[in-house]
Formats: structure tokens, sequence, C-alpha cells
């Protein structure tokens, strides 16, 4: 919802101003200096909606994200449809130098049995009347999820401005990118302000 131009009337309303059609040299210049002096409410009045298939993992390190943004997911209290797992073919190793992480080193893995027998186990609860909101408790994090993900320009910056450095979890760059490109497309002064990279 809304444009760069929606962002300079924002902050022109203040002077009881607006413009009709997007300038690109003083209205770029506005929203960089309005970027700049972290005068960051005009970066509200535009929005996006986003929606996201991820692993839980990697859901519960985005969902940190809460101020100008709203998170609506699948609940497996309510479904018991298929369940999907993330299994990579390669695992990072732990970095050495850093509490958190992982290096670009990497060792083969088959995670596949252990996703059989999660997915079988959920099953026969449910096969036995289990709750759908008990029997997911033994699915675990590497079970995709999908969520509508929705806020303010400015939150998805702040958002990017994180989760798209290269010391974010890949797979939670992934998703940053994922945000990135479209952002960059529909407001390309105001991205361009807002973002770190």
């Amino acid at each position: 919802m809304g444009s760069d131009l929606s962002i300079v009337n924002a902050a022109r309303v203040s002077f009881a101003k607006v413009h009709k059609k997007f300038d690109e040299k003083s209205d770029t210049g506005l929203i960089n200096y309005l970027a700049k002096h972290n005068h960051w409410s005009p970066f509200g009045h535009a929005s996006m909606q986003f929606h996201i298939k991820a692993p839980v993992f990697v859901a519960r390190q985005l969902v940190k994200h809460q101020i100008g943004l709203t998170w609506n997911e699948v609940s497996r209290r309510y479904v018991d449809t298929e369940v999907e797992f993330y299994e990579p073919t390669e695992w990072r190793l732990a970095a050495e130098n850093k509490k958190q992480g992982s290096s670009e080193e990497t060792v083969k893995y088959n995670i596949s049995p252990a996703h059989k027998f999660a997915k079988e186990c959920y099953e026969n609860m449910l096969n036995l009347g289990i709750a759908p909101e008990m029997a997911r408790m033994v699915l675990p994090q590497s079970m995709y999820t999908e969520w509508y993900w929705s806020g303010t320009l400015y939150a998805f910056a702040r958002v990017c401005n994180l989760r798209c450095k290269p010391d974010a979890q890949k797979e939670t760059r992934n998703v940053g990118w994922g945000i990135d490109k479209p952002a960059r497309k529909l407001f390309p002064a105001s991205w361009n302000a807002l973002r770190d990279a």
C-alpha cells in the first residue's frame, strides 16, 4: 500500500502541502533527509504484506520483530494437514570465533530418518484421536510453517537491516532478501534511504 509519493506527502502535510507526482530530485532529497535524521513516521504510511513459508526455526527468529508488524501463522491446533520438513543436504559447522552462528565449512548429514520418525509419531497420535494441539509437540523445528506478515515500510527496513547482514543465519537471510527485493522495486527511493546495504 502506498508509494514513495505517499511518504513525501505524509511528511509535507505538516506544511499543508501535497505533490500529485513524485519528483525524482526534490522528493528523493526529502526522503533521504527523513531517513538520515530518523524522522520515521512518514515511512509508516506505506506498507507491505508477505505470505511466507519457512521452517519453524526461521519463523521463530523473525517473529521477534514486532513493532510496526502484524503476524498471523497457520496453527497446528486447528489443522492436521501433511507435514513438510526443511532438509538440507549439507550442514554448516559451528564457527570457532563466535558464540552463535556457523562457518562456511560443511558436513553431509541425513536427517530424513528423524523426520520420518517424528512424522510417524504425529500421525499415530492423530490416529489414536489425540488432539492436534497436543500431537504437534512431537514435530521438530525443521517443519515448515507459513504466515502472513504485514507492516510498515519502516518496520520491514529494520528487519532487513538486521536479517540481511552476513552474520545473520543463512536461512533467515534468505527470507530477508525475499522481502528486500520487492520492497526495493515498489519503494525505490525510500527503501534505498532506509536500508543499510
